[in-house]
């Protein structure tokens, strides 16, 4: 079903507050549950799902695959898994992934080696145009083909593997290549072996620990990561913790507005997902960690921030493998921190929903910040907190639901007259963004 399109307007800056607030789920874990509980044997609960755009693709595609999927109360599913290699598909059948690049990667690693499988897959204007080279041609060496030969973007056809066999795979930052790799491996004769110079989010391990016999993690100098295939899972029982992407545009509001503060509940603290805040942290901010607990290998617990005076950021290529969705709106911050701030490492950003780093950079001209990029790297010339009232932002329809919520965030801060077109693709990752703003006092119009 499409969303209801809508733009949105705003007109006046945000004030103080002092407020508690709980966001969305992980968008991340939702998704890799839905998949993991798929293919394990017998049911799988899972509490607190997301319940995103991206996430209804999810059921939507299993379901299809032959999947059953309930829901039971609020936010809890139970996921009828039957095992390795059970995806079932009546004729004429084809997936689409609607905007969400997880989902597409992730299941294009269980299709390619599942067996008897010919598809056309696709999804949204915004996910055709992302190339997906790299993962069609970690597919390829398990011996799934993909046509038309030689094409590198949605719609695309995928005919299984007959014979997949297990390989060695030399990770980069992309996690969701190094989850679509695993979820290839599961299914694959033999072993596969992944290894990584610098840890990337690893919440598809996390899931997967419980079955010893099927992954093993060696934490060395290089990571190792070895999945024992044809191994059938056990089911597994989640409750999902907030999401720290989303959390951090509620957190940059409260940094950079005057005398606020804000306590996030119940966050997930991945250590592979906080690269933002230590990164902010380094540089003044007052951020802090309480009541921490791990469940099922996954670190959660509470965030409190408090308006802070941020040094210009110094962002090496290290912070970008555990912060990659949060760099919008880190952009923001550094336009808003007088000083000039640098970003390393973060070409990838161009191949995202839209690319991230000439949006922005168009976004912050329109406010008169300046910055300068070549190749991967990122200059901001920021300014202090300033008024903008008699600027305008325009943001157009980008499918971006990070580059939305970054102009929202730059808007109620600066107070400049902003339209943001095609608001709702913010439910890809943050159905609740609109309403825990308006909590905080963030005053827009919805224009339909």
């Amino acid at each position: 079903m499409l969303q209801k399109r809508f733009n949105l307007f705003l007109n006046s800056k945000i004030l103080p507050f002092e407020k508690i607030i709980e966001v969305d789920s992980d968008k991340s874990i939702s998704i890799r549950s839905l998949l993991i509980g798929a293919i394990s044997k017998n049911i799988s609960s899972v509490k607190n799902i997301l319940e995103s755009e991206d996430v209804k693709s999810s059921i939507n595609c299993l379901k299809k695959l032959g999947v059953k999927i309930v829901k039971k109360g609020k936010k809890k599913y139970l996921i009828y898994g039957k095992g390795l290699g059970s995806f079932i598909l009546k004729k004429n059948r084809s997936l689409n992934f609607g905007n969400s690049g997880t989902l597409a990667r992730l299941l294009i690693g269980l299709l390619t080696t599942n067996p008897k499988i010919e598809i056309n897959v696709t999804g949204d204007k915004s996910l055709n145009k992302r190339s997906m080279k790299n993962l069609i041609e970690l597919m390829k060496k398990f011996g799934a083909n993909f046509y038309p030969k030689n094409k590198f973007f949605f719609p695309l056809k995928i005919i299984s593997s007959e014979m997949p066999i297990g390989i060695n795979y030399k990770a980069g930052i992309s996690a969701q290549l190094k989850s679509a790799v695993i979820f290839a491996g599961l299914n694959s004769y033999g072993i596969t072996q992944i290894s990584e110079k610098q840890k990337s989010r690893d919440h598809t391990e996390n899931m997967l620990l419980r079955n010893k016999q099927t992954i093993k993690v060696i934490n060395n100098k290089n990571r190792l990561i070895q999945i024992s295939g044809k191994k059938e899972l056990n089911p597994i029982e989640l409750n999902i913790p907030g999401d720290p992407s989303s959390a951090a545009f509620f957190t940059t509001l409260a940094l950079l507005n005057k005398k606020s503060s804000l306590c996030i509940k119940n966050i997930g603290l991945n250590p592979t997902r906080i690269g933002f805040y230590n990164l902010l942290k380094k540089q003044g901010a007052k951020i802090q960690f309480n009541k921490l607990k791990k469940t099922n290998n996954e670190l959660h617990g509470n965030i409190f921030v408090k308006t802070s005076k941020i040094k210009p950021l110094k962002a090496s290529k290290k912070y970008y493998v555990n912060s990659t969705d949060e760099y919008p709106i880190l952009f923001v911050i550094a336009g808003l921190t007088k000083g000039v701030s640098t970003f390393k490492g973060i070409g990838d950003l161009t191949n995202k929903e839209s690319n991230r780093i000439r949006e922005m950079q168009k976004i912050l001209k329109q406010i008169g910040i300046r910055s300068q990029s070549k190749k991967d790297e990122l200059k901001i010339f920021g300014k202090k907190l300033f008024d903008a009232s008699e600027k305008n932002i325009l943001v157009p329809n980008l499918g971006d639901h990070r580059i939305c919520m970054s102009a929202f965030i730059l808007g109620v801060l600066t107070g400049a007259k902003t339209i943001i077109k095609n608001f709702e693709t913010v439910n890809t990752s943050s159905p609740s963004f609109l309403k825990l703003m308006k909590k905080l006092g963030a005053k827009f119009e919805i224009q339909k």
